[in-house]
């Protein structure tokens, strides 16, 4: 009787902890190397064009990451042919140089605001690309390879402000 019990609450404690993503992926980089001309790629169908969504970039890195900010570029595919870019920059580390994200040990995962109370409004798929910009200081040359970033995704999640 106790042991249902018990089994029944921690099923209810992870139920209710859970990822509230509609639609979401990851893509691990091999040898947590990111080139430059090797964006991430995604692909999601159209979401409900009555309801507003939060949407994120998701980065796993290491301690060999050498930057404390990232730089992304971030381009939404619409269906029907529209591409709308964007260029981020996160924070990465505090000042004194620890990292920010959560996890326990060197892999630390950020969940990046990307758009907020956005709205998919055309039917079909959607194609989420991803790539870094990041450069040395007094570079006008990017970083071709970028060490540390060991996986690389995007969640969409309903907005709670609908």
């Amino acid at each position: 009787m106790y042991n249902c019990f018990f089994a029944c609450l921690l099923a209810s404690i992870f139920i209710s902890c859970g990822d509230n993503a509609v639609a979401g992926d990851t893509l691990a980089i091999q040898e947590d190397t990111w080139r430059v001309k090797d964006a991430a790629v995604f692909e999601f169908p159209a979401l409900d064009s009555l309801k507003q969504y939060d949407t994120f970039v998701t980065i796993r890195n290491n301690n060999t990451y050498p930057f404390s900010n990232l730089f992304l570029i971030v381009s939404l595919h619409y269906p029907h042919g529209k591409v709308r870019v964007d260029t981020l920059e996160y924070k990465m580390a505090r000042p004194d140089g620890t990292w920010l994200g959560t996890g326990i040990g060197a892999i630390k995962e950020n969940k990046l605001s990307y758009k907020e109370n956005f709205i998919f409004k055309e039917a079909g798929n959607y194609a989420l690309h991803i790539s870094h910009a990041v450069r040395n200081n007094g570079d006008a040359q990017g970083v071709s390879i970028l060490e540390g970033i060991t996986d690389i995704g995007y969640s969409i999640e309903e907005s709670k402000r609908q």
